[in-house]
């Protein structure tokens, strides 16, 4: 499964700039019938580039090699609403299920290990107590685990490898520590965490103890978060597009996803398909990301949920796209 050189399908249509130009298409996932989903919350990648998808349907986590070959399925009966996936450098992949209100960290074959939260019970709206429908997860290069709290809170949790939860911090705002949605984190072999505040459209930086050092104003309703656990890393950037009757159709707002360095300059962005709205190669609502070995980008998109709010005059499309490999053109 080797990238496809410019020369086997001029028809292609190439997306992205500069070093990050990708070709996009929706049919990589070969799903066995009747294991569809209805869209897709979060992706993560295993050291083997297996593919993790964690969806919204009745099979939550299913796996695929990276030709797009299926291999198994697990979690049925047990999560309730896919959230976010990420597998951290410990090798053990990480599930938030802001259905449930948990954290589960599983081996990659679905035992679970440990459970953050209590099961089927939210803290109370805005307590900032762990949690209202959490959202996502992270790992600091010392094994702690950073949970972003976003939906029925507005603030990040801190935890010890074993699960002791160390501190939180936030409140709900727009000044600097503070959240409006913070939706994805993710953190960096320094130890600094980043973190999506999805409709402050910013990215905002912290050090480990939660002091807020900077943030990153040049995004969109940022919604997935993606950066290798390497020294100055790159951060791929899922953003959604405009929902208001007002700007709905504003170009250069999304549905994108941006590579951006550690200081926030963007590297390239990478639109999709300008077109037609559910285009192979058109993102609709990117909301978890993650990258492989190769570069290559998997996208895990909630067009069901976002289709209404983006097109309410048309009806949700059948089917739908919500799943889209970024391959990556070496040069």
């Amino acid at each position: 499964d080797r990238h496809p050189s410019l020369g086997e399908n001029t028809m292609t249509a190439i997306h992205g700039e500069n070093e990050y130009r990708y070709t996009i298409s929706n049919s990589w996932a070969k799903v066995p019938p009747g294991m569809e989903w209805s869209e897709v919350a979060a992706v993560a990648i295993d050291h083997r580039d297996q593919v993790y998808v964690f969806n919204r349907g009745p099979h939550p986590m299913m796996v695929f090699d990276r030709s797009g070959n299926f291999l198994q399925s697990w979690g049925e009966d047990y999560f309730v609403r896919a959230h976010g996936a990420h597998i951290g450098d410990d090798g053990f992949l990480y599930l938030t299920d802001d259905g449930r209100h948990t954290v589960s960290k599983c081996t990659l074959d679905g035992h679970i290990e440990l459970t953050l939260g209590i099961p089927e019970s939210a803290a109370p709206f805005m307590s900032l107590m762990p949690f209202n429908r959490c959202t996502h997860t992270a790992l600091s290069p010392n094994g702690e685990i950073y949970v972003s709290d976003g939906y029925g809170n507005a603030c990040i949790h801190k935890y010890a490898p074993n699960g002791k939860r160390l501190f939180s911090w936030g409140e709900p705002g727009t000044g600097p520590g503070e959240f409006n949605l913070p939706h994805n984190i993710c953190c960096d072999a320094d130890g600094w965490v980043y973190v999506a505040d999805r409709e402050s459209h910013r990215i905002q930086v912290f050090n480990s103890n939660g002091k807020f050092e900077t943030q990153w104003t040049n995004v969109h309703r940022p919604c997935g978060l993606f950066m290798p656990s390497t020294r100055c890393p790159v951060c791929y950037v899922g953003e959604l597009g405009p929902v208001l009757g007002a700007n709905a159709n504003f170009p250069n707002l999304g549905p994108r996803i941006s590579v951006m360095d550690n200081h926030g300059r963007v590297l390239a962005r990478v639109n999709g398909s300008l077109e037609e709205d559910n285009a192979p190669d058109r993102f609709i609502a990117p909301h978890g990301l993650a990258v492989d070995s190769f570069g290559d980008v998997y996208v895990g998109e909630v067009s069901a949920t976002a289709w209404p709010q983006i097109h309410p005059e048309k009806p949700v499309p059948r089917p739908l796209s919500t799943l889209r490999k970024m391959v990556r053109i070496n040069n």
